[in-house]
């Protein structure tokens, strides 16, 4: 086949009256696609005739191809022109409107969020009023001014995440009690929400990483009476009028005298069934009365003010209202169980 000049721009002629009268032609989005191809595809007629500029005269070559090039820009212009004329139409036929419509995806708030909204909601529905704290804690707050002594095990490392030897991940809100009475003069009643941290080996019950509800009430004349009301209201008003409430004693180093708190469980009923270990009762959190030592840690007169403290798991509290059995679904951020609540 001849590639001399005159017959290489003849054959530009030649194509550029063929391309548009296919184009005129190419009534479907199928058959405009195979235009395309053949006339500026890879393998397509213009490639054909730029592979061939390289034979022509040296002379000719520069206003060759300007000739092609123009025709490649008109080509791929009559092309677009076309392919936008076309795009409603190739969308309105790819729309089965017989097809039942498809719900829009809604965000909601984290089934953690929605327990801890409702338990801070309770509190505030008694008086209690709302605090936030530091998650980076000093140690002072976090053991020394609780009460806790200098070889307590949970100052270890194997318990608790260090940042230096003064600084820590704090391991409960309980840093907030002292930081809140030296703030004000009592009376004070507070709750404080927050992350805490632990080095624990994450499991179907344990994680490095949970949320914890802090409350303190302190008074004149506060006793174990109020604190046993507080609670009883608590989880009636979360689990049901028919939840009833046990305290066990207990150790902690900031209360005095402490308890564990026990409720009915909420699967038996209070019979007994694996989920309690047949024992009919399933701990909620720890709790007691404030010990004289953390009122002078803040500067109070254990002599003039008594008060009562208790601290709960976000985590373990969601666990229960939702009969959720892994600690670890709550971590996951799996849509598939998140979209339950």
């Amino acid at each position: 086949m001849s590639t001399g000049p005159e017959s290489l721009g003849e054959r530009i002629v030649a194509a550029r009256a063929a391309a548009l009268a296919e184009s005129a032609a190419a009534s479907t989005a199928e058959a405009l696609e195979a235009w395309r191809v053949r006339w500026l595809g890879r393998r397509g007629t213009v490639a054909a005739l730029f592979a061939a500029l390289p034979e022509a005269a040296a002379a000719e070559r520069r206003e060759l191809g300007q000739r092609l090039n123009a025709l490649k820009n008109e080509l791929q212009g009559l092309y677009d022109a076309a392919a936008s004329a076309a795009a409603p139409a190739v969308a309105a036929a790819a729309v089965d409107v017989t097809l039942p419509g498809r719900r829009r995806w809604v965000g909601r708030p984290h089934v953690l969020s929605q327990v801890l909204d409702e338990m801070l909601a309770i509190f505030t529905g008694l008086g209690f009023a709302v605090a936030m704290g530091p998650e980076v804690e000093l140690e002072a707050y976090n053991f020394d001014f609780l009460n806790f002594p200098p070889n307590h095990p949970a100052r270890d490392l194997q318990d608790t995440f260090y940042v230096n030897d003064r600084v820590l991940l704090r391991t409960q809100t309980s840093p907030m009690q002292v930081r809140i009475m030296r703030s004000q003069p009592p009376p004070v009643r507070v709750v404080v929400p927050g992350r805490v941290y632990r080095n624990e080996q994450i499991d179907a019950t344990h994680a490095a990483e949970f949320h914890q509800v802090e409350g303190l009430y302190v008074d004149q004349r506060v006793s174990m009476v109020d604190l046993k009301a507080t609670i009883a209201h608590f989880t009636r008003l979360l689990f049901g009028t028919d939840t009833a409430i046990r305290f066990k004693p207990h150790y902690f180093p900031f209360t005095e005298p402490s308890v564990d708190v026990d409720m009915t469980c909420f699967a038996c009923g209070g019979k007994g069934c694996k989920l309690c270990g047949n024992a009919g009762w399933i701990e909620i959190m720890g709790a007691g009365m404030v010990h004289p030592n953390v009122f002078r840690a803040a500067g109070y007169d254990p002599e003039q003010v008594t008060g009562f403290a208790f601290g709960m798991g976000v985590d373990r509290i969601a666990m229960l209202r939702h009969g959720i059995d892994d600690l670890r679904l709550l971590l996951e951020n799996d849509v598939r169980f998140l979209a339950q609540f």
